[in-house]
């Protein structure tokens, strides 16, 4: 079962794009709908986790927003930054999904039980992801892809639960 899942940021959790103003100032667009459903993820037992090659204080506001439990930024050699979590909480990638969205994402995602990726994400992730969202990213793959885990895993229910959702 899977009960750690790993986020990519630009490009998976963003459209990618990164605007800078004239006085250097970044700004980049999350979608609220994936926050949402991230946001409850470890009420649901799972930890949520961020890898991302760029560092942005942006990505770390947004991370504790979502209560995002690990935050890895600036990590130009994801598998080994991966790896070493594994070996620092002896852990493997069986229990672990990766949502990424371009080749800096392939040698980790390549550790992990289910990988999965936005529509737009490049085709070798495409070639290698259990599921393909029919969303972009930054418009709603990362909700997408997390309901497709947890109707997979039986968990979906649960999830709708937490906000009387159902009867």
């Amino acid at each position: 079962m899977i009960d750690h899942i790993v986020f990519d940021v630009d490009g998976t959790l963003t459209d990618g794009g990164i605007i800078v103003s004239d006085n250097g100032v970044e700004s980049k667009v999350f979608q609220a709908k994936d926050g949402i459903l991230i946001r409850e993820l470890p009420k649901l037992g799972f930890t949520t986790m961020i890898i991302t090659g760029r560092k942005s204080e942006l990505t770390a506001i947004r991370a504790d927003d979502m209560d995002i439990s690990v935050i890895m930024q600036g990590i130009n050699d994801k598998e080994a930054a991966l790896k070493s979590y594994f070996e620092e909480h002896k852990l493997s990638g069986e229990r672990f999904a990766y949502i990424g969205d371009d080749v800096n994402d392939y040698r980790v995602m390549k550790l992990c039980a289910f990988k999965a990726c936005p529509a737009d994400a490049v085709e070798e992730i495409r070639d290698i992801s259990d599921y393909v969202s029919p969303k972009n990213g930054g418009f709603g793959a990362g909700r997408d892809i997390c309901e497709y885990l947890l109707r997979r895993q039986g968990q979906y229910e649960d999830f709708l639960r937490l906000f009387d959702a159902r009867d």
